[in-house]
């Protein structure tokens, strides 16, 4: 592929809207203080209406050793991971007196059936809610959890409005992924790639060989597979994938699924109707109380607060909630995103998050759950930058309710770029376009951003933006902003706090002398030296990407005419 002249201008805006979310009321009851055991039945087998049995496990309570008579509220999970690595989480949900379903996802584990992702999940959803609320455990009410892939399948569920479920907890939700997350404004995420070349993110733990013997077709090649895990890099470098070329042929349900996504670029019925696309479903999908939980450095994190959250409070009448940690993705227990340390309370304690919820919706305890500002963000920022023991930069941050999100007292700000650097309110006068030369072969590495499922090919989190040698692509250990293929246009130093909440929209205007290419952005805290960090510190707050061929939209490619100045917008 031959080097490419691209040149560009850009306006930073901060877009807000205005979402007001209303409580609804239920019959109420007092907090129990009653703990129970717990008893497992493990692989139970529940047939789908296609046919194909999908394993669960489930926890019951009991006391003095003995199963509880008597119906309770149930709790489902529903996992591409393996659902006894959830054993544990479960049984501390049943000790407060609920019934825990775990189930393995349409085939992964020790469930049957091809490995589509999410396509068979609103049907499955549907009738594993179906069968569960038939059980003499089941007082009626489900409520779902789980995170990333598992807030997918919470997503398909409501989209094929499953019965009995009264509330959800979608954490860093898998979803939209058309738009953002497997493809992000057209370009594929290579983060998927590993996920299925990892056959979820198995490599490296005790699941690597049963997800390989779940997934090939011939046991004999479950080795081959596990060993493929392990060469995502290479393999990576080696693209395009091409069928049968790779081990990955003794999974084809991996490979077929893998080529298309991979191939796939325009927005159509493909990711629209692939089970988790919240956005394309929102008439179906069933009117439910939900917790949206989400990080400043998750993955998922724009189609969670931006889309999901806002379209959902739009077009339901249950009450829908909104919380941005300072988090990598999953990563709510944690106080710290990558190498940025937060405050301790910047961590939370997930079984009390969910019961405090569940208890309300499913067992009417008037907590006081409902009359709670419908969003909590965490600022991040107000740290004194020095080095923890663990060696992060301390960032600082607090937490703060919101009546709203987007954030109503939000000022759109333009910032724009001059040909000599500056990043400035001012606007440009005459400025001549800048130019840079780019090289495929050599891309810019990602160090750090709202990424999961990476392995070895990316960090997550905040991140000092200097390669480092154990980094993917990194040959020196020089800031990313020396690099001649990346354009840095800077403030001066802040002389009073400042505080950018909400969206961030780059509009640019570039041409190519090639017919396609991508245009990516990035926003950064320039942090400056002390003696803990005599270099300073580019921490990255924010990323993303636009592939030229969809400027004017994800439905249809419309290739560049080199040298044709053209309008971009990409949004963080």
């Amino acid at each position: 592929m031959r080097n490419r002249k691209d040149k560009f201008v850009a306006e930073f805006s901060f877009i807000v809207g205005l979402l007001v979310v209303f409580a609804v009321g239920i019959p109420l009851r007092a907090q129990t203080d009653v703990r129970y055991g717990v008893a497992e039945s493990k692989d139970v087998m529940v047939a789908m209406r296609d046919g194909v049995k999908l394993a669960a496990d489930i926890y019951r309570p009991t006391q003095n050793g003995q199963l509880v008579d008597g119906k309770f509220p149930v709790l489902l999970v529903r996992t591409p991971y393996n659902k006894e690595d959830s054993a544990q989480s479960a049984n501390s949900f049943v000790s407060h007196g609920y019934v825990v379903v775990l189930q393995d996802v349409c085939g992964r584990y020790k469930s049957e059936g091809h490995w589509r992702p999410h396509y068979d999940d609103p049907n499955d959803g549907f009738d594993t809610a179906q069968w569960i609320g038939s059980q003499p455990w089941c007082d009626g009410g489900i409520g779902t959890m789980g995170s990333s892939y598992g807030g997918a399948t919470q997503h398909a569920l409501a989209i094929g409005n499953a019965p009995y479920v009264k509330a959800m907890v979608p954490r860093n939700a898998m979803s939209d992924y058309g738009r953002y997350g497997v493809r992000h404004n057209g370009a594929f995420e290579l983060r998927f790639f590993n996920w299925v070349f990892t056959l979820g993110n198995a490599t490296g733990t005790p699941n690597a060989l049963p997800a390989a013997k779940r997934a090939a077709t011939d046991p004999a090649a479950a080795k081959a597979l596990v060993t493929m895990g392990d060469q995502v890099r290479d393999y990576v470098r080696a693209l395009p994938l091409r069928p049968g070329t790779t081990p990955l042929k003794f999974a084809p349900d991996y490979e077929s699924w893998l080529i298309e996504a991979m191939s796939h670029g325009d927005y159509d019925d493909f990711w629209k109707n692939s089970g988790a696309s919240v956005v394309d479903h929102l008439a179906e999908y069933k009117d439910v109380p939900e917790y949206h939980t989400t990080g400043w450095y998750d993955s998922w994190g724009t189609q969670v607060a931006n889309i999901n959250f806002v379209e959902l409070s739009r077009t339901k009448k249950s009450l829908q909630r909104l919380i941005i940690g300072p988090w990598i993705h999953s990563g709510e227990n944690l106080s710290y995103a990558g190498e940025a340390q937060f405050t301790d309370d910047a961590a939370l304690d997930l079984t009390t998050f969910h019961l405090r919820w569940f208890d309300h919706w499913m067992k009417g305890i008037d907590n006081g759950v409902d009359r709670e500002p419908p969003v909590r963000i965490y600022v991040m920022g107000g740290g004194d930058a020095h080095k923890t023991p663990e060696g992060r930069i301390f960032v600082g941050g607090y937490w703060r309710n919101e009546q709203e999100w987007p954030l109503a007292p939000t000022a759109p700000t333009s910032y724009y770029l001059h040909a000599n650097g500056v990043l400035s309110p001012e606007k440009p006068t005459e400025d001549h376009p800048i130019t840079y030369q780019f090289d495929p072969h050599n891309p810019v590495p990602t160090i750090g951003g709202n990424v999961s499922s990476q392995g070895t090919l990316m960090f997550q989190g905040a991140a000092d933006q200097r390669c480092r040698l154990d980094f993917w692509l990194c040959s020196d250990k020089n800031p990313l902003s020396a690099r001649n293929d990346v354009l840095v246009f800077q403030t001066p130093p802040l002389t009073s706090d400042i505080e950018v909440t909400g969206r961030l929209i780059v509009k640019l205007w570039a041409s190519s002398d090639a017919l396609d290419t991508d245009f990516t952005a990035k926003l950064v805290d320039v942090y400056p030296s002390n003696a803990d960090f005599p270099a300073g510190v580019d921490l990255n707050i924010s990323d993303s990407i636009v592939r030229a061929r969809y400027r004017n939209g994800l439905g249809k490619a419309e290739l560049l005419q080199p040298g044709q100045p053209y309008e971009f917008t990409i949004g963080m």
